[in-house]
This record gives C-alpha cells, structure tokens and sequence, in this order.
C-alpha cells in the first residue's frame, strides 16, 4: 500500500464518470501525480453531482458507470502507475424514495425495524405527537390542505401499498394495511375462499411484533414473517380478480375519504407535515439543514462494519490506497470512528476534514496522518495579504458599505439568526433535554424552557471552535476543552445579562463532566455535535457572505477577521506540521472553497493598493449608480461584486449573476433560499447586466485589471510552488494547474478541459523557459511550475517525507519581507516572492544558498552556493526551486 506523493482531486458525476476519468490517467501520471482522489463514488442519490448525498454504502454509483467501469478504472490507474485515494461520508445518507432501502425500512416499520437504530432519530419526542414517529416536511402547504386538496394518494404496487405525494413515495406500515384487507374481504363476499385467504392475511399482519423493546431476533422474524405474507398476498392477487379489485375498490374508497385516508397516515411511523415545520420539530440529525440526509449512528459497531464493508474490502484488495474522511465534527464520538477505522485498515493514508479555528490544534491521539488541508491554505493565503493595509482598507469598507461591525459581532449575529430560523428544531430538541436534566436538580428546576432555549442559542453562538471532543461516557476531558466551554460560557453570560447567571453557570458544569449521569453525557454529547453545524451555517454559509472588507479572506478554515499574517508565523505553523503531520494534505482549491486559488490569488493585491481600490470603486460605483432600481442592490453587495469581478474577469453575465444571487441568499439580508424577495433579486439581476455591458465601466476595469493581473498571477505560482513543497501532501483540485477563476460551487464543478490541459503538458517538452513564460495567458508558467516541483519531490523523496527537515531561510536587503523561502532536507530550497505590486525589482536583495553546485529546475540554470541576488533568480522566472546537484567538496 503506497502512501500518496501528491494527489489530484477528480469530481465525479453522470457526466464524467469512471471511464472519462480513466481516460486521463496517462495524462495525470506525466504531471507527476502519485494518486487520483476520487469524490464519493459509492451510490448516490440519481443526478448527485457530487456523490456526497449516498443512498446505498453496498454498490458502486451506476450513474458513474456502475461496478465494471469502476474496475475498468482501478486497472487503468494501475496501469499508468497511479494509486488510489476516496472520499468517504461517515456522518449521514441521503433519504430519498426506495434507493435507501435502510431508511424504507424504517419509515415502513419504524422501531420494528432492524435499522433503526442505524440513524440518529429522537424516537422519544417529549411531544407526544411526535413520538415513535419520524417527522417527515415534505409538503408543500400544511397538512390538512394538501389532503383537503387530494394531493396524498394511496397506490397498490402488486401487494405493496404506499403513498404519493407528488414525486415523495413512501410506504405503508403492515399493521395499517391490514384494516384495509380485512374490508375488502368483506367486500369480496361472492369469493369465499378468497376473502377468508384475505382475512387471515389481514389478521397474520396484525399480529407482527412492533414493541420496541423487542430483541434482534423477533426484529429478525417479524421482518421473515412480513414478506411471507406479502409474498402469499400477491399470490391471491394473482390468481383471484375478484379479490384484487374488492382491495383497489377500497383503496379507491379511502383516497375519495379525507378522514379515512387520515387515519390510515396517522397509523404510520412518520407524520407528514408542512416544509417550514423542519426548522422548529424535525426529530432527526440533519447534515447541516439539509432535511434530505439523515444522521447516522456510527458509533454503533454494527453501523460502522455495514456502511464500510465495501470501502474496506477495497482497502485491504489494493483497490485503495488512502480515505479522505468528510466531516468528521458530525459523529458523536471521532476519536472512536479513526481508531476503528485505522483498526480495520492500519496501512492506509486516513486525512479528515476538520476545520480548524485560529489557533487550534489537530488532535493529536486520533490515528490519522492531518487534515485535508484548509488550515495550510489559510496560512499561505495570509502571507499574501499585506498587513499595512488593514486599517485603510477597513476604513473605506466601513465608510462605502456603513457596516462598521467587527468579524466576530457579524459571526456572532449570523450563527443567532441561524440558530433560531434554520437550526431551531436542533435547538428544541436540546431545549428538552436540557430542561430535564434541570428538572431533576432543585437548585435549577424552575427554568422555563424560554430561558433554557436563549441560553442554549447564545452559548452555542458564542462557542470559540466548531466543536469539543469530550468522551461523556467515560468521563475523559481534556484541558483545552475545558478552556473553550469555559471561554463560551463566560462569553454568553456577559452577552445575556439579562438572563441568570447560574443558568450558564450550570451549562458549562455539564458540559464539563463537573455533572454527571445518563441524561447530561447524551446532552453532552448531542451539544458538542451540534455545535459544528452552528459554524458552519452561521460563519461559513452566512458571514462570509455578509463581511466582505477583503473576501480573499472568507475562506473555509479562515478568519476574515484576521487581516494577514508574519513570516515568521507560517515558519512555525510549517516546522510544526513537519514535526508532527509530515503527510498532512495540502491544499488551495477543493470542491467546497468559496473561490480559486487563482481568483484569491488576484484579490489578494488589492491588500498592496488601498488608495488605488478606493478610487477605483468609488469611481465604478458613481458611474453605476444610473444602473440599480430604487437604490437596490445594497452597497455591501456591490462591494463584493466589484471583488468578485476584479477576480474573476473575464467571468460571463450569467455565472457572475449566479454567484452573486447565491452569494445575497446566503447572507439572508435581504432575501433567503426559503423567501426569496423577488424585487431585490430582480434588480441584482438588472444592475449586473447593466454594469457588464457598460462601455465605460468595463474601460475603467480593464485599466484595473491591467495592474493585477501580472502580480496575480505570480501569486498564485507562488503560492502553488509552496504548496509542492512544504511539509505534507499536495493536492491538485481538477484543472487548477491552470488559470482558473472559477467561483464557489455549482461553479468550480463545471466541465474541466482536460484535452487543452493534455496539449499543454505535451507542449511543454519542446518549449524554453522564456517560450512558456510568454504563454502566461495560457496558463503554461502555472502547469511549468506543477510538473517541474513533483517531478522534483519524485526524484528527492527523502528530503520531502518525515525523515526530512523544514528549514526557513530569511533574505538580506530591501525586498527581504517580499521574500518566502525554506529548505526541504540538505539538498531542496525553495524561493519564492509576495507583494509584488508594490516593487518588482529587488535591488539589492540576496538570499544565502549553501555551498554547492544547484540547478534551478524551473529557470533551468546552474549556480553555486553563496549569496544570490534575488533579481539574478528571478530573471527567467518569477521563483526559484534549487536541487543541490552536488555537495561542496571537503
């Protein structure tokens, strides 16, 4: 089992499946990648796009060309020397209709089911209307309309019956069908023999076991004994008419009776409801508030085994070669998931997605080789945002915009509004539990649930970090858990005067194992899994859209509120991560970053040009004032669109449109996904196409554009050649070794050109550096730098692994703060330059290379040792990789 070089993320879908993927596995070999790092690839829901919405962990997606195109697959890469890495989704599966026979199992059997206890259902509602029940908001108005208004249909398939509401099917408990049996048979009087066969049916699933106390082995039965009677039911069907028609006779009957087909749906185990009733009494984990995938158990052993038997029987064949772990901050216990995991799989390269604050530490007992790699982009992205321009650039932010609130009071505001719109049925159902635990202490009884649900809401928002990893059932803590539920706790209390104290006081104790019993641990437990979702639905998907002073920086993983970092500071963050995740992934794009490397690459110069932004924007905005409708769009939203298209040019009227009506949706300012206003959206919509078919407007950009997009541009090769460098495993998301300024998803999905990057790599063998350096539209001086930096951790892999060494090495001179440069092992130094729109001559600027003779493999020149002029090593190209090619000699 090989561990990873380098890696290159391909998105898998219907329209580029596993033999398109295939296709290009001699291409990806040549650029130098070890391994191609599929999106989820097991079955998903039909049209998923992205594989994360899996509906079967037992089968390959047919829509990607099924179990031979993914063998097909597996022996190309093979063949072309590439291995293996997937991306796998723990926390949750997708519920819709019968591909998630699991789930139909349990909405058709509820707790009779032998998986229930595969999803993360409140199955003991403190509601009695809830109990027992999953609630399912699905319709489209309240309930009694939809079924007034005949909308909720009873169908017979053969001896299945089940509802229809619209594209919605689901099925029928075999308790409720029995009723309905046994009328028909009454019906069916002239056919005795048939109806009594019918009754004693009906009467046979009546007496199915449904307790939920029952053991897997009734479970097991009742599920034996009900397919047996459906099997013996579509034998009567079929060979008695009359007994068929006596049944759809009565279907018919109880579709045309509002009040029967109500109590037939009031029989089952779900409850049907109006959509909106998902934000205050959904009974079940959602991802996020996605209602259509459902959390699951996985801390359940037998969970676990089911849902990763086809990814480890691929694991242990060689098939794979790493995981990629999604969204590990959703399972209840973490720490418990990676040690199984790495108990069913001790050789393979596991890499999780968890989001780090600033600051924050990876865990270090989870048996994981690091993180996929947002904290490195966050870091390097950073020492591109000139630091002396924060004030200037807050104060015109503030002045054109009239936000004048800080990050953290916008992240604060937003994670609130989040809570009590879009997560409130979390909310309740902590709410509830909560409030018992109160109820059997009599120093805390008489808080109302009001006070308990404020007090949940203001912690939560207030919580420092997505989440902590307190181990409840067996009383394990850590100090800096204690220190974040203590920092949230006495945030809250401050924020909240006008609630008691106490009341936080309390909180914080239970979620510091300071109290302790069978309600507080599963209270823990649920909080700390909640509280992820609260960031990432409050900052990442709300704020970031809201605080726009410089958006380079609202990034997955980042801190807009954090305006750049020091040199020094990324030395240790890269010392660190070599010491203790040496094979941590590295990344710049992935399919979840709210724009490209390149995009953030270009809008990081407006961090060198405040006074030049100033004037630009003010000028473009007078200009384009003769554009909005009664003074719509807002001047935040223009501001981020000035951004955007300063970053993304040349970008067409329809994705900017896109983006930007996505972007005011999710900031939920002034219209939201769920109430769109359509007057603020039509006149978005206006001043876009009229600002991007201005004659003068689009002047006065390319005149911008022309002082960015150079400084841009060596940015981003900059920032890529750290990235193929420094400790860890690169990764490459699809087409980025080229220019691409694509946006936040559906837009970074779209079709790569793989055929014109294939062209490019070819044309590379016959091109000098001065011949590609002139392609720079073309994106050749990006793909150069890729090719020639794997090709270099290929032929020095020692230098670059555990066994080798970080070393920073400081510039002399003038320029030497636009300078970032280390070494890798003895013989591996990397140079590279920032903040070029300020000066892009060096002067007297040099750099100490150790004796001996190097060659600059992306200049393709020798020198040796001594001190080099900066200027000299830039000459043919804007950053220097060295290899030592020979040691002094003693």
């Amino acid at each position: 089992m090989r561990k990873p070089l380098a890696t290159y993320r391909l998105q898998l879908h219907s329209g580029f499946g596993f033999d398109a993927a295939a296709a290009i596995a001699d291409y990806l070999s040549a650029l130098g990648v070890s391994h191609v790092y599929s999106s989820p690839y097991l079955q998903a829901m039909p049209g998923s796009n992205h594989g994360y919405d899996v509906a079967d962990h037992h089968h390959v997606n047919l829509e990607l060309g099924g179990v031979e195109a993914h063998a097909r697959f597996g022996l190309r890469l093979g063949t072309a020397g590439l291995g293996q890495v997937l991306d796998i989704v723990p926390n949750h599966m997708a519920i819709g209709g019968r591909w998630n026979l699991w789930w139909w199992d349990v909405l058709e059997n509820g707790l009779a089911s032998p998986y229930a206890s595969y999803f993360d259902i409140d199955w003991q509602s403190p509601d009695e209307r809830f109990r027992n029940k999953v609630l399912l908001p699905v319709l489209g108005n309240h309930y009694g309309r939809v079924l007034k208004n005949h909308e909720i249909r009873l169908v017979r398939n053969g001896p299945e019956l089940t509802a229809h509401y619209y594209e919605h099917e689901l099925p029928i408990a075999p308790e409720s069908v029995a009723p309905l049996l046994a009328a028909a048979a009454n019906r069916a009087s002239s056919d005795r023999t048939g109806a009594e066969a019918l009754g004693f049916l009906a009467d046979s699933l009546m007496r199915l076991p449904v307790s939920e106390s029952a053991d897997r082995a009734t479970l097991v039965g009742r599920h034996r004994d009900k397919e047996v009677i459906r099997r013996w039911l579509d034998r009567v069907f079929n060979e008695r008419a009359e007994i068929a028609q006596a049944v759809d006779a009565e279907i018919a009957a109880v579709n045309e009776d509002v009040n029967a087909l109500d109590r037939v749906l009031d029989r089952q185990n779900y409850r049907l409801a109006y959509w909106k009733a998902a934000s205050r009494d959904l009974g079940y984990r959602r991802f996020f508030d996605i209602n259509s995938l459902v959390g699951l158990h996985m801390e359940h052993e037998h969970v676990f085994a089911d849902t990763h038997s086809l990814v480890l029987d691929w694991l242990r064949e060689g098939v794979l070669d790493g995981v990629r772990v999604d969204h590990p901050d959703g399972l209840r216990d973490p720490r418990q998931y990676f040690e199984r995991l790495r108990r069913a799989a001790p050789d393979v390269w596991i890499v999780v997605e968890k989001i780090l604050a600033r600051g924050e530490k990876l865990r270090g007992e989870w048996p994981v080789e690091g993180t996929t790699g947002y904290d490195f982009l966050n870091m390097v992205l950073g020492l591109y945002v000139d630091r002396r321009s924060e004030q200037a650039l807050t104060r015109f932010y503030h002045e054109f915009t009239g936000n004048a609130a800080p990050f953290g009071e916008v992240a604060y505001e937003k994670k609130s509004l989040v809570l009590r719109d879009v997560l409130g049925s979390d909310v309740n159902r902590l709410t509830a539990m909560f409030q018992e635990i109160c109820e059997r202490n009599r120093d805390h009884r008489d808080y109302s649930a009001h006070e308990i649900r404020h007090a949940i809401r203001t912690m939560v928002a207030e919580f420092p970090v997505y989440r902590t990893y307190v181990r409840a059932e067996s009383g394990e803590i850590v100090p800096v858990d204690r220190e974040h539920i203590e920092q949230a706790a006495s945030a809250a209390k401050k924020r909240r005067q006008d609630l008691d104290g106490e009341l936080f006081d309390f909180l914080r104790d239970v979620l510091s194992l300071e109290v302790t019993g069978s309600l507080e641990s599963a209270f823990v437990m649920q909080f700390q899994q909640f509280t992820g979702t609260a960031m990432a639905k409050g900052v990442e998907d709300t704020a970031f859209y809201s605080y726009n002073r410089l958006v380079a920086l609202n990034e997955v993983g980042g801190n807009p509120g954090c305006f750049g970092i020091r040199l020094n500071e990324f030395h240790r963050y890269c010392a660190e991560r070599h010491l203790r995740w040496p094979r941590t992934q590295l990344a710049s794009s992935t399919h979840d970053t709210k724009r490209s490397e390149d995009v953030r690459a270009r809008m990081t110069v407006i961090s060198e040009m405040p006074s030049e932004w100033r004037k630009a924007v003010e000028t473009w905005s007078a200009h384009n004032e003769r554009h909005k409708r009664n003074r719509l769009p807002d001047r935040n939203a223009e501001y981020l669109l000035y951004q955007t298209i300063v970053g993304a040019w040349p970008i067409s009227t329809e994705r900017l449109s896109a983006y930007m009506l996505k972007a005011c949706r999710e900031n939920k300012e002034y219209t939201t996904w769920t109430e769109p206003n359509s007057d603020y959206e039509n006149a978005l919509s206006g001043f876009i196409d009229g600002v991007c078919a201005d004659p003068a407007f689009l002047r006065g950009l390319e005149a911008f554009l022309h002082k960015v997009i150079w400084p841009g541009r060596v940015n981003s090769i900059a920032q890529t050649l750290i990235r193929m460098t420094a400790p860890g495993v690169p990764d490459i998301y699809q087409g980025t070794e080229i220019w691409d300024l694509s946006l936040v998803d559906p837009d970074n999905r779209r079709p790569v050109d793989f055929e014109l990057r294939i062209k490019f790599l070819s044309e590379l063998g016959s091109l000098d550096v001065e011949q590609i350096m002139a392609r720079m539209d073309d994106g050749l001086p990006k793909l150069w730098a890729i090719r020639q930096a794997l090709d270099t951790r290929r032929r020095y892999m020692e230098c670059f692994g555990p066994q080798g060494t970080y070393r920073p090495v400081h510039a002399k001179g003038p320029g030497a703060d636009r300078i970032v440069s280390f070494r890798r092992g003895e013989d591996i130094m990397l140079i590279v330059p920032r903040f070029l729109y300020r000066a892009r001559m060096w002067g007297d600027t040099t750099i100490e290379i150790p004796p001996g003779s190097w060659t600059n493999v992306l200049a393709g020149v020798t020198l040796e040792g001594g001190a080099a002029s900066v200027d000299d090593l830039f000459k043919k190209f804007p950053s220097a990789l060295l290899t030592r090619t020979a040691a002094l000699t003693q």
